[in-house]
């Protein structure tokens, strides 16, 4: 079976993560996977085409000028043509609208994966309620979580067209990780606790810094890291300057060695106000991190309470805080923590499993799509 997975990436993060660790686990058997990957006009961010060529993933790009762009939906036509796809699996809105233009007609069935929606303003919002009608005309939909399958519900997709699946990761990666970001930091006599996210509101990259700064009250040699970029980033500089914690905070950006920044951390801390299941969760867990995480979305599946790790409710830096200096306190707590968290992640949220239910929903469009041509002769 060749799959083709379609997406307009924004960076490194969940679903990028998530193509990666499919593709991987595909092209180890008798399956091929391919990205098509939007380059988009005012934002070419290419950083999953790159990662997916330097590890021998067959990627190609896809011009997109605007919005809307007719052109594109050609390309992704010819492209499907081109590489002989059995199946096309779309990741995000904008893949969800130009994969259904392009091929409702062609015969090739269409899986999307739906990690999450950010309705946190009118944009988004509209841009939701738009997948959410287009991906009725799916053979099958994937929700990353049981908040995302009642959305899907909600919206008319019918039950028999949706499969939970939730995220997997490839294991191997973080079991030869070295604390080369420690080093580059010159930090390796502290304890660095951090933060691996995209800098927007429902990240809450906000309230891990005002948590870091009551951290420092209680112990100014630790020090405080943020993985990731986006739209908030200016303003979190600021805070961070307003909190007079300059020297013990850094936002990294974008990193492309995330096995090392994990293998340079100490705590783990998930503070954010939505999510489904991050994939930087399941990370931190396959890296045997002691986590402290907000208590939201799918989060607490696999972060277990005094068992796999902690969790906090949300908007609450105080009690975010006070677990992070506990365990910062705790050296035998955190090392059986992440032995669990460990455990837990190699029992359940293998890219293993993940594959093999994937395989399941393409055999399933498969088979929906035959019939429906069927039914149309």
């Amino acid at each position: 079976m060749k799959i083709l997975h379609i997406i307009s990436s924004g960076g490194m993060y969940g679903a990028e993560a998530v193509i990666l660790n499919l593709s991987r686990t595909l092209n180890e058997g008798p399956h091929r996977s391919l990205l098509g990957v939007f380059s988009n006009s005012s934002n070419p961010n290419l950083q999953l085409h790159v990662s997916a060529a330097r590890e021998g993933i067959e990627s190609h790009l896809i011009p997109c000028n605007g919005q809307i762009d007719r052109k594109a939906i050609v390309r992704i036509r010819e492209l499907v043509s081109r590489t002989g796809a059995d199946v096309v699996h779309a990741h995000g809105y904008k893949a969800d609208l130009y994969a259904y233009f392009a091929l409702r007609a062609s015969g090739v069935p269409l899986v999307s994966t739906c990690h999450n929606w950010l309705d946190n303003d009118r944009k988004a919002f509209f841009y939701g309620v738009l997948d959410r009608l287009i991906l009725r005309g799916y053979a099958r939909v994937v929700a990353v979580s049981e908040d995302v399958r009642q959305r899907l519900l909600k919206s008319g997709v019918k039950a028999d067209k949706i499969s939970v699946i939730r995220n997997g990761i490839d294991l191997r990666p973080f079991d030869r990780a070295s604390a080369v970001v420690k080093d580059e930091l010159d930090w390796g006599a502290y304890q660095v606790v951090g933060l691996v996210g995209r800098l927007s509101v429902e990240k809450g990259v906000d309230i891990f810094i005002h948590a870091a700064a009551r951290v420092l009250a209680h112990c100014p040699d630790a020090k405080f890291i943020v993985a990731g970029d986006g739209p908030d980033r200016a303003g979190l500089e600021t805070l961070i300057d307003q909190l007079g914690i300059r020297g013990s905070v850094r936002l990294l950006g974008r990193r492309d060695d995330m096995p090392s920044l994990y293998a340079s951390l100490d705590v783990m801390v998930s503070a954010s106000r939505q999510e489904g299941l991050p994939i930087a969760i399941l990370e931190g867990m396959a890296s045997r991190l002691a986590l402290v995480a907000t208590a939201v979305g799918e989060v607490p599946a696999v972060i277990l309470d005094g068992r796999t790790g902690v969790l906090v409710p949300a908007e609450a830096p105080e009690l975010l805080a006070e677990a992070i200096i506990e365990l910062l306190r705790d050296p035998a707590k955190r090392e059986r923590l992440g032995s669990a968290a460990r455990q837990l992640v190699e029992d359940k949220f293998s890219a293993e499993r993940m594959t093999a239910d994937y395989l399941r929903v393409y055999e399933e469009a498969i088979a929906a799509e035959a019939r429906a041509i069927e039914s149309r002769i």
